[in-house]
């Protein structure tokens, strides 16, 4: 049986500019349940629930490879967040009326899922992804 991990959570931390824009474009459009809410005589917080986290470590050549099979050249910077949902088209579609930037529509990606990229409040790049049955297509000729 494997050891528990220490940690109990990972918490991705935004400072969204406009806070406001932000929240309702994760908890209302996106509909991350809201967990908590605070406030100070400085400011306000909320947290989120996101689901399962996971925290995915690449280096430079691979997070190079990622962009170019999701938006056709490098555009993240050293963080982007990844949200399986279970539509991606639909759920790049609600983001981008919602004021989302859509930088690559759905693709099918080498690994099976279907991704999509996005501008998002926070100034936060997320990828969009729906994890297919299929198998996945293989450019080019079949092999003999």
């Amino acid at each position: 049986m494997t050891e528990p991990s220490p940690v109990r959570q990972l918490r991705l931390v935004v400072t969204a500019e406009d806070y406001d824009q932000a929240l309702r474009f994760y908890r209302d459009v996106l509909g991350l349940p809201e967990r908590a809410a605070f406030s100070s005589p400085d400011g306000r917080v909320t947290i989120l629930e996101a689901g399962r986290a996971t925290l995915e470590i690449t280096d430079p050549g691979h997070a190079e490879y990622i962009d170019e099979v999701e938006v056709g050249r490098r555009v993240a910077g050293h963080i982007r967040v990844a949200l399986e949902v279970d539509d991606s088209p639909a759920v790049t579609a609600t983001l981008a009326d919602a004021g989302a930037t859509v930088l690559a529509e759905p693709t099918r990606t080498p690994w099976n899922s279907l991704n999509s990229r996005l501008a998002a409040p926070g100034h936060l790049q997320l990828t969009l992804f729906t994890e297919l049955d299929a198998e996945p297509e293989h450019p080019g000729p079949e092999p003999d």
